[in-house]
């Protein structure tokens, strides 16, 4: 076993600072190819990445996402399964999408429950710098699409899933 186990480990789980910001040019692919959005759905003044936002104040969690192109980038810690459920039921409205940046662990069970029922999975290539991070995170990401844009069919029950590059 490896010496960097432990604190590979200790990271990979660690939830102790949970607003990374998104990083901006990685956004700009996102926002190029899946937008424009018109909310960031969990953000704070510092990270937003659109006019639109909800702050830990305002509990994105509680708020309509109704009639907006979301952007997600959840806390990464305990809770996670709660914003993934909140991004799946919201884009069951009508004129709703979300498109979440998460972590891909797909052996949780909110990944099975809710993230298997996403329109689209791209599956991020290498690692992403967080917030102005010098290192990598220490998983891998994926950008999940719940809904498709302004459009009121229903999402399909088999995903598509893809490899997003990084810029």
């Amino acid at each position: 076993m490896s010496k960097q186990t432990p604190w590979r480990k200790e990271l990979m789980f660690s939830s102790k600072v949970q607003d990374w910001a998104t990083p901006q040019d990685f956004f700009d692919k996102v926002n190029t190819e899946l937008g424009p959005f018109t909310l960031d759905a969990c953000a704070s003044e510092q990270n937003a990445k659109c006019n639109k936002f909800f702050t830990a104040k305002d509990d994105g969690l509680t708020q309509d996402w109704y009639g907006n192109n979301v952007f997600v980038n959840p806390p990464y810690g305990r809770g996670i399964d709660k914003w993934i459920k909140k991004a799946y039921e919201e884009s069951q409205k009508s004129r709703t999408r979300v498109v979440m940046l998460i972590p891909a662990r797909t052996d949780t069970k909110y990944w099975h429950d809710y993230v298997m029922k996403a329109d689209v999975i791209y599956f991020v290539k290498g690692r992403l710098k967080f917030g102005g991070s010098e290192n990598a995170a220490p998983f891998p990401s994926a950008v999940v699409v719940f809904g498709s844009q302004w459009s009121t069919t229903a999402p399909t029950t088999t995903p598509k899933a893809h490899t997003m590059e990084r810029p």
